[in-house]
């Protein structure tokens, strides 16, 4: 990583800490590559600031500090899901500092995170998605095509993130109960189903697909990149743009949207929240009830059903 060795040689201090808290949170965590690389972003503007204001070392910090430079970035018009990450990052960073003794006390305790707005992410309606999955499958007549309908179909049919579909292997797939074995954040396994269409998308690249594209680094690997590798999660990000940009009128979602309107849909149509917490992988209802949302048709009908006043 050239930008942080550079980065390393200006915060001499700084940057032995970030690298010993990335260490942590890799091998101790078992945090994704990904994952990593946003905290190290959000200290590194945080060390940037904090050097800028004569604070030289790690064990200068104050929650003051802190405060101000989340303010700054405030006032550069981050979101406020960003500013909520890197407030999240900047405490996660001082408690385990705190542990370590690079700080007398974890000056970040008491860092509040600004609040999320109520914006939802766009999702495909039900048409929308059948829409895009139709077309997709009338033009799937080569290996590529074959692969980008399955990838769909699962990201759909599941709801999973991108990288636990690019994750997964061929013994995976569990034909008979039509499930996926995934591996979630924090390196926890669970069990999704998927439907009838995903199978029939799946079979064909199996068998008439993937055996063109394999070849000897393919490994167990489900999907396959066009030279035979693991297929990489930039590339699932433009099938999904590809495939959503030929539907009239739906929203330019990616991969992320797919896996919101699957859990929307699933929500809709009549799961209750746990079982859409279970499917989607998160640790907490809470993380649930702010990732999915009730139509006003459904919310209506329930009310017109339950009230004894509607």
């Amino acid at each position: 990583m050239e930008g942080m060795a550079e980065w390393a040689a200006e915060y001499d201090d700084w940057a032995e800490v970030i690298a010993r808290f990335a260490e942590h949170l890799r091998n101790e965590l078992g945090r994704s590559p990904h994952t990593v690389r946003a905290y190290l972003g959000d200290l590194e503007s945080l060390a940037d600031f904090a050097r800028d204001r004569g604070i030289a070392e790690v064990s200068g910090l104050r929650l003051a500090t802190l405060r101000a430079w989340l303010g700054e970035q405030e006032q550069a018009d981050l979101s406020r899901a960003t500013l909520a990450r890197r407030a999240a990052s900047a405490r996660t960073f001082t408690r385990w500092c705190a542990r370590r003794g690079h700080t007398d006390t974890d000056v970040g305790a008491r860092l509040a995170s600004p609040k999320r707005g109520g914006r939802l992410p766009a999702v495909l309606s039900d048409e929308q998605a059948a829409e895009m999955l139709a077309h997709v499958e009338g033009a799937a007549d080569d290996p590529v095509g074959l692969r980008d309908h399955a990838v769909l179909e699962l990201l759909y049919a599941t709801g999973v993130r991108v990288s636990e579909l690019v994750g997964l292997d061929l013994d995976d797939v569990d034909d008979g109960r039509r499930t996926v074995r995934v591996l979630g954040k924090g390196g926890r396994p669970r069990t999704v189903p998927f439907g009838v269409p995903a199978l029939r998308a799946l079979d064909r690249w199996r068998h008439a697909g993937r055996p063109a594209l394999a070849r000897e680094n393919s490994g167990p690997a489900l999907f396959l990149g066009a030279r035979g590798g693991r297929l990489d999660p930039r590339t699932v990000r433009e099938v999904v743009h590809r495939a959503v940009a030929d539907v009239p009128g739906a929203p330019d979602i990616g991969p992320h949207g797919l896996r919101h309107s699957a859990a929307t849909h699933v929500l809709e149509g009549g799961a209750d929240l746990r079982a859409v917490q279970e499917l989607l992988g998160h640790a907490s209802l809470a993380t649930t009830q702010i990732y999915t949302h009730v139509s006003v048709e459904r919310l209506r009908s329930a009310y017109a059903q339950a009230h004894p006043r509607a």
